[in-house]
C-alpha cells in the first residue's frame, strides 16, 4: 500500500538536507515524533545510501523517505570552468589545497533507483527534475510513493503528468538548492503562497509546502492554504540530531552573518546560505555547471571546514535560521504540534 501523507500523525517532514545535516539519528526522530524523515542520496555512493537508509529503517519502526538528485545534461562551458578555476586557485592556496576535478557524473542515478528497489522506503522525493515515466512506474509497482519537488506551476503539472503521488512546493526563502528544473533559470521569486495556492487548485494530488518556513505559525499558515503537511529543513540544521558541522552551527549563531544570498559560486546551481566572503570574491564569476563546479569547490569547501573558517564554505539556510533551535528533535516538534 502506497504511503499516504494524510495519514501521518503530525504533518511535518524534515527536509533532505544532503552534504551532512540529514542523518538516519535525523531522520529516524522525526518519523518517531509523529512526522517522515528523510535520507538524501545526493554526494553519496549508492553503497553508502543504501547503508544509511538500512540504519534508519533499523532506528524507526515508522516510515523512512528517501531523497534523489534527477541528473540533467550539463550546462557547463568548458572555457567558463577553466576560468573560474583559475579564480579559484586563490582561494584554494588560501587553505593549503588545490581545486577539485571539475568532471561531470549523474550521482549515480542508477544505481541509486535500485537501492530504493531492494531497500523500498515508504517514499522518495526527487529534486532537480522527474524520474522517467517508467522509473516512476517501477518505483509505485514497489508500494514506494513518488513526491516531485517543484518551483513553478509549470514544473507542477509535469510532476502530475509523471504520475507522482505528491508535489513539494517549494517557495524561493527555502535554504540550500532550489528543485528548479532548468539548472540555468534564474529560481522563482513567486512567493510560497502563491505557488501553493497555484498548485493546489490545478493539481488532484496532495501539495506539501516548503521554503523559509521554521515554526507552528508557519506550519498552520500553509495548512491553511491547502497544504497537506510542511517540509521544514533551516529549522532542524541546529538539532542534537543533526549532522551539521560545527563551522556550519556556529555561523547560523554568528552575528557578523546577517542574512541569506542565492548564489551558484559553490555548485555551479543556484542555491540558498549565508553571505559571505567566498560569495563576495566567487559570486560574480560563478558559472552555470552542476556538478562541474561543485567537484571544483569542493577541496576548498572541504578545507574550510577544517579550518574552522565560514567565510569560505557554503553555509546553506534558509531566510529564518535566526529561529533555528538547538534541541532534540522530539522538542522541536512538540512545538511544530501547535501548528497542526
Amino acid at each position: 500500500m502506497v504511503f499516504d501523507f494524510h495519514d501521518l500523525a503530525v504533518p511535518v517532514l524534515i527536509a533532505p538536507m544532503a552534504g551532512g545535516p540529514s542523518t538516519p539519528e535525523l531522520a529516524a526522530a522525526g518519523t518517531e515524533a509523529g512526522g517522515l524523515g528523510f535520507i538524501p542520496a545526493g554526494y553519496l555512493s549508492a553503497d553508502v545510501f543504501a547503508d544509511r537508509l538500512a540504519v534508519t529503517q533499523q532506528l524507526t519502526t515508522g516510515p523512512v523517505g528517501a531523497n534523489l538528485f534527477v541528473p540533467q545534461p550539463s550546462r557547463a562551458a568548458s572555457a567558463d570552468i577553466e576560468a573560474y578555476a583559475v579564480r579559484l586557485a586563490g582561494e584554494a592556496r588560501r587553505y593549503g589545497v588545490s581545486p577539485g576535478e571539475p568532471r561531470f557524473d549523474d550521482d549515480h542515478w542508477r544505481a541509486k533507483l535500485e537501492v530504493l528497489l531492494d531497500v523500498r522506503p515508504a517514499v522518495v522525493s526527487f529534486t532537480f527534475g522527474l524520474p522517467s515515466v517508467a522509473e516512476r512506474r517501477r518505483l509505485g509497482d514497489a508500494g514506494i510513493a513518488t513526491v516531485g519537488t517543484v518551483t513553478t506551476l509549470s514544473e507542477a503539472r509535469q510532476a502530475a503528468e509523471c504520475g507522482v503521488d505528491a508535489v513539494v512546493a517549494q517557495g524561493p526563502l527555502a535554504g540550500g538548492h532550489r528543485g528548479t528544473f532548468d539548472a540555468t533559470a534564474r529560481p522563482s521569486e513567486d512567493p510560497l503562497e502563491e505557488l501553493l495556492a497555484a498548485t493546489t487548485a490545478a493539481l488532484d494530488i496532495p501539495v506539501i509546502a516548503a521554503g523559509g518556513l521554521m515554526n507552528a505559525g508557519d506550519v498552520r499558515r500553509v495548512r491553511r492554504r491547502g497544504a497537506v503537511a510542511a517540509q521544514l529543513g533551516t529549522a532542524f540544521l541546529l538539532a542534537d540530531e543533526a549532522g551539521t558541522s560545527a563551522v556550519h552551527r556556529a555561523a547560523l549563531r554568528d552575528p557578523r552573518f546577517t542574512e541569506t544570498v542565492v548564489t551558484k559560486a559553490f555548485s555551479g546551481r543556484y542555491a540558498r546560505g549565508l553571505h559571505n566572503r567566498f560569495i563576495d570574491e566567487m559570486g560574480a564569476d560563478a558559472p552555470f555547471g552542476y556538478p562541474e563546479v561543485h567537484h571544483l569547490t569542493s577541496p576548498v569547501r572541504a578545507a574550510a571546514v577544517r579550518a574552522g573558517d565560514p567565510e569560505g564554505v557554503s553555509v546553506w539556510a534558509g531566510t529564518g535560521y535566526r529561529q533555528a533551535e538547538a534541541a532534540a528533535v522530539a522538542s522541536i516538534f512538540e512545538k511544530l504540534k501547535d501548528g497542526t
